[in-house]
């Protein structure tokens, strides 16, 4: 199987020892990890126990236009030369779909994009997979393919042979994975708390502004835990993107808590949106799929790659060319964003040094096209000195008891439509199939006359009014709930 971005292909590989000058020769349109291969398969076979060929030994990778990267094919090479050789027997090839890399000792090494990989192979009609004993637990996360653990070529040949049993996947899940803080130990910073609530709830995007230490980090590192854990389809999706990446947990591979991904305010275009050479790779933003991408110092992040975040907010996906084609990948992510309000940012605001020019362009980096796409803005205050001695913020487990009711609310009402959150409803279909009384969208027209809101922005007032309302467990939003909504676009609307 080839992988070309999230889609992948089924590869036959063909082995042939032919008169000529002893040599290997690998043709199908390789890049230059595969044409290393060569002497990685040398080496396996001949240290498994082998005789390399003394003729010329061509390997064919089919189809030959189909672009071919990585080192997952050089199980499935080594054993078409060793077939070709009479040295392995062919007969249970049929229907199997080989997957790893080779060491130079003939150890099957694990490789990265399995599950999607054995996804198609499953799709394609095969019905055994060998893959690397590291990569067992990630293919036992395929139905209907029987899955055999290689730790060795010589293994793998025993089992072609039928004098041996591969292992199957270890049993367990290997383990939980770590656990989330508790909103709890937040104090204080009422309205921003609930501001995440509604963004859980909902899937809408923050900004969070307000002086160092006031909890910004404290808040967003506590936003997963209370989000749904995610539902078996969007699990096995996140998964594959993991996969891809390969930045898949090998003891613990199936995702069911939404992902945390939070780079480094140095990060770049390539990093966040995903690229690299040959067939680009899935950058931050789909890792962060059906997840949280906390974007902390954002106003340190440059322009460029701030406003690269527009397509993927928009679309729910991003789409990648590179010199070996194109790749998409879902990008469906809620965006937290924090900064600072000023470059030299004092604990307290009559200490600031900044000019009010120097003020503006600091913030300025996040263009309007990208805030227009921010539904929820939050200025943090410092907390009291009383309250730093004895409040406690409620638990993660009560808000995420309540984001949970507000999720399922809207997962019935877009179920035959297929939408999972509000914030992906199309505007249309809120302005046309779940029209608004002309009380509640008063004040929306009133902002859309005055300029204060765009077109843009006013459907994601719709969007963010109905979440408000569920989580008041409403049937339809009225005016409060889109005041509400449009105050968090705008602390200023009245």
């Amino acid at each position: 199987m080839g992988l070309g971005g999230f889609v992948a292909t089924p590869i036959e590989i063909q082995g042939n020892i032919g008169q000529g000058l002893p040599g290997f020769t690998i043709s199908g349109s390789v890049d230059s990890s595969l044409r290393e291969a060569k002497d990685r398969v040398r080496a396996a076979i001949v240290n498994s126990g082998f005789k390399f060929p003394d003729m010329k030994v061509t390997v064919a990778l089919a189809p030959a236009e189909v672009r071919k990267e990585g080192s997952g094919f050089d199980l499935g090479m080594a054993l078409s030369v060793l077939i070709a050789a009479e040295q392995a027997e062919g007969e249970r090839v049929a229907g199997t779909v080989f997957l790893g890399e080779l060491a130079l000792d003939g150890r099957v090494r694990p490789v990265r994009g399995v599950l999607p990989l054995l996804l198609a192979a499953r799709d394609a009609g095969f019905v055994r997979a060998v893959v690397p004993a590291a990569n067992a637990r990630e293919a036992a996360l395929v139905d209907g393919l029987e899955i055999g653990a290689a730790q060795s070529l010589g293994q793998v040949v025993a089992w072609l042979a039928g004098s041996t049993v591969l292992d199957g996947p270890p049993e367990g899940d290997g383990g939980r994975p770590p656990p989330i803080p508790d909103m709890a130990d937040v104090v204080g910073q009422a309205q921003a708390r609930h501001a995440l609530e509604v963004a859980a709830a909902g899937g809408h995007h923050v900004l969070m502004t307000g002086p160092p230490g006031i909890g910004k980090t404290m808040l967003a590192s506590r936003l997963p835990g209370i989000l749904p854990p995610l539902q078996p389809g969007e699990s096995l999706e996140v998964t594959a993107i993991h996969s891809v990446a390969g930045t898949l947990p090998a003891h613990h591979p199936l995702i069911t808590v939404p992902p945390f991904i939070a780079p480094h305010h140095s990060v770049s275009m390539t990093a966040l949106l995903g690229g690299g050479t040959g067939m680009a790779r899935p950058g931050a933003v789909s890792r962060a799929h059906r997840g949280v991408l906390f974007l902390d110092e954002c106003a340190e992040l440059g322009p460029k790659v701030l406003d690269g975040l527009r397509q993927p907010l928009e679309d729910g996906r991003v789409t990648i060319l590179r010199r070996d084609g194109g790749a998409t990948y879902p990008a469906r992510f809620l965006l937290l964003m924090a900064a600072n309000p000023c470059p030299c940012a004092p604990a307290n605001d009559v200490d600031c040094v900044c000019s009010s020019v120097v003020r503006r362009r600091y913030l300025g980096k996040l263009s309007g096209p990208l805030m227009d796409r921010i539904d929820i803005r939050v200025q943090m205050e410092p907390p009291g000195s009383t309250m730093l001695l004895s409040a406690q913020g409620e638990s993660t487990a009560r808000i995420a008891d309540r984001v949970d009711r507000a999720r399922c609310r809207a997962r019935e009402r877009w179920r035959a439509q297929g939408w999972l959150t509000n914030s992906e409803v199309p505007g249309s279909a809120l302005r046309q199939d779940f029209p608004l009384h002309r009380e509640a969208l008063a004040p929306i027209e009133r902002c859309l006359r005055d300029g204060r809101v765009t077109a843009r922005g006013a459907d994601r007032a719709l969007r963010l009014a109905w979440t408000i309302c569920d989580l008041r467990d409403g049937d339809r939003p009225g005016p409060d709930d889109v005041a509400q909504a449009l105050m968090y676009r705008d602390r200023e609307f009245r």
